[in-house]
């Protein structure tokens, strides 16, 4: 006897066409909506593995054979060298329907409208570790206007380089380094990391900018804290560095935000500059680093929350949903729900499905059934007409 897998079932709350969304790069999942139903695949995993792209293409093909509606429509990831996006794009040509490329964190703040059945204007904070932007840098801490398909980001976190690229979502230290050389402390990176082998070639690439883009990653962020703290150099696993500095924050207890911790730039991207700072001066004086990983958690719920709040009265909107991988941060969320939950703004956070990447697929599918080419501002880049 075959045992088929069993695909959880979000209902939607409106009839639509059938849409295959192939998801993105970690946590990949698979989405195919029938009707008023969506239906995710149990998780595949990071495409990182000929064995993990080989269960993928075997999980599009039994939900194609499995459910009676094909797709009018397959939606994926923007980045173009994904695995995901690679096999949409086959489907697409196999199928003769149109392909659709949607940008990762509209795709988290979809998902959260899918789960909630929410079909107007919004706002959606995405925190996560990286995603590609319709620029084609690195995004990662994003405030959005989103609309059923069209979405504008509306500000993001200010940026941190990323020397090294990939490398340096590996190794905290690296990002450390990113924010001393922002802070204008380039000169202690050899010292402060002399443990480090790679400390002087990072700080020259840093002052060349080679290899260096810039991301607006919260995830990021997290791990530049780590580093400052030398809670963790490299991590071992995903999101290791950023689990440490919560379970630290923990373990210390309430502290009051930082006063002057974050500012606005001229352009109105929100600045964390000051607590990276006050979290050096921490670690010299040789202050307990769980009180500086609460300090870190409760300033960056502060500030997001005056971010939220503005922006809100700003667009004369009132519900914010809440998508990406950061997320899973359990002192973050409580940080963020203390802080808003008097102003009156309606909070939507995901239910059914995690914050992370494994949510990707459901809201590509949400945007897709929603897309129609000639709709002004429309997101997307629709392939294979």
């Amino acid at each position: 006897m075959v045992n088929i897998p069993v695909d959880t079932e979000i209902p939607l709350a409106t009839d639509g066409p059938a849409v295959l969304a192939c998801g993105a790069w970690l946590k990949n999942t698979v989405c195919l909506t029938q009707g008023d139903r969506a239906y995710i695949a149990p998780l595949i995993g990071d495409l990182a593995t000929a064995d993990a792209c080989n269960r993928l293409d075997q999980t599009v093909r039994r939900m194609l054979q499995q459910y009676p509606d094909k797709p009018r429509i397959v939606a994926h990831d923007l980045h173009p060298d994904f695995y995901s996006t690679r096999l949409a794009q086959r489907i697409a040509d196999e199928y003769r329907i149109p392909g659709l490329a949607v940008q990762h964190h509209h795709a988290h703040i979809a998902a959260v409208c899918a789960e909630h059945g929410v079909i107007q204007p919004m706002l959606g904070l995405a925190l996560d570790g990286i995603g590609l932007g319709t620029d084609r840098m690195p995004w990662g801490g994003e405030l959005l206007w989103v609309d059923g398909t069209r979405f504008e980001r509306l500000s993001h976190l200010a940026a941190l380089a990323l020397p090294g690229s990939d490398r340096a979502a590996r190794e905290p230290w690296r990002m450390a380094a990113a924010a001393l050389f922002r802070l204008n402390r380039r000169d202690e990176i050899t010292d402060r990391y002399a443990d480090q082998p790679a400390a002087a070639t990072v700080a020259a690439m840093l002052d060349s900018g080679l290899n260096c883009p810039y991301t607006s990653s919260m995830g990021r962020l997290f791990d530049a804290a780590a580093g400052l703290l030398r809670i963790n150099l490299v991590q071992v696993h995903e999101a290791q560095a950023a689990i440490q500095l919560q379970q630290l924050a923990e373990q210390h207890g309430t502290v009051a935000p930082l006063t002057g911790g974050y500012q606005f730039t001229g352009t109105g991207e929100l600045d964390f500059a000051p607590l990276l700072a006050a979290l050096i001066d921490c670690h010299d004086s040789g202050r307990d680093t769980a009180y500086a990983a609460a300090l870190f958690h409760a300033t960056l719920a502060d500030g997001l929350a005056t971010w939220l709040e503005y922006t809100a009265q700003q667009q004369q909107l009132s519900l914010l949903a809440f998508g990406g991988g950061c997320f899973h941060n359990t002192l973050l969320r409580r940080g963020l729900l203390d802080r808003l939950s008097p102003s009156g703004l309606q909070l939507l956070f995901p239910q059914r499905l995690p914050p992370d990447d494994s949510a990707i697929a459901l809201g590509q599918a949400w945007i897709a059934r929603q897309y129609h080419p000639e709709e002004p501002g429309a997101c997307g880049q629709c392939q294979h007409q």
